[in-house]
């Protein structure tokens, strides 16, 4: 089973899978845990130039290819190794944020992004994605001062992000929007929810 955390930054969502990790864990199944970009060699080089405040100058669609080439090898070293032993993958972020943040907030057409995601994962889709949602003033207050790349692009893009994956949920098959609002442990109970059913069928 593959499962995705997704949302606009400070949402949560790093937060909700580490204990979705433990939850399943303690139920007794193998989990591998990866974030998207990162998580191999080339992943996490390529997060340090995507995300690391600099003042190298990257343009969107070099940005879109350059999170591309790190997901093709998540996915091929990580996440179908992973699927193929029978684990529980859980994910920090994949192919939607990028048809969020280059797409609907970056200006290039989402459904081109979706086009050149499907070739870099082969095809590989998560069996659900759940997408924590909160006020943007709640996600700028728990960002704080501390901005990666996208972060520190200003609040009318991370509306925009914000604004894209609602607009995204309504249309992607396995999506499930989290109410991230309230305390952890509500969201927990939510997250354990939309992945139970799916527990049942593996």
């Amino acid at each position: 089973m593959f499962v995705v955390f997704e949302g606009v930054d400070g949402a949560g969502k790093s937060t909700q899978l580490l204990r979705c990790q433990q939850w399943l864990v303690e139920l007794g199944y193998p989990v591998t845990v990866c974030r998207d970009p990162g998580s191999t060699s080339l992943g996490d080089r390529l997060r340090s130039v995507l995300l690391d405040r600099s003042e190298l100058q990257i343009d969107n669609i070099a940005e879109m290819f350059l999170f591309m080439a790190a997901r093709a090898q998540l996915v091929s070293e990580v996440i179908r190794p992973a699927l193929a032993t029978g684990n529980v993958v859980l994910c920090d972020r994949f192919l939607l944020s990028t048809v969020v943040y280059q797409g609907r907030a970056g200006a290039m057409d989402p459904q081109d992004v979706w086009r050149i995601g499907a070739s870099a994962t082969g095809g590989l889709s998560p069996d659900v994605t759940l997408i924590f949602d909160v006020p943007l003033q709640v996600a700028l207050t728990r960002i704080g001062d501390r901005l990666d790349r996208m972060e520190s692009r200003g609040e009318e893009f991370l509306a925009a992000v914000q604004r894209g994956f609602l607009a995204e949920s309504a249309m992607l098959s396995g999506a499930r929007v989290i109410d991230a609002t309230g305390d952890a442990a509500e969201i927990h109970e939510q997250v354990r929810a939309a992945i139970m059913p799916l527990l049942a069928i593996r």
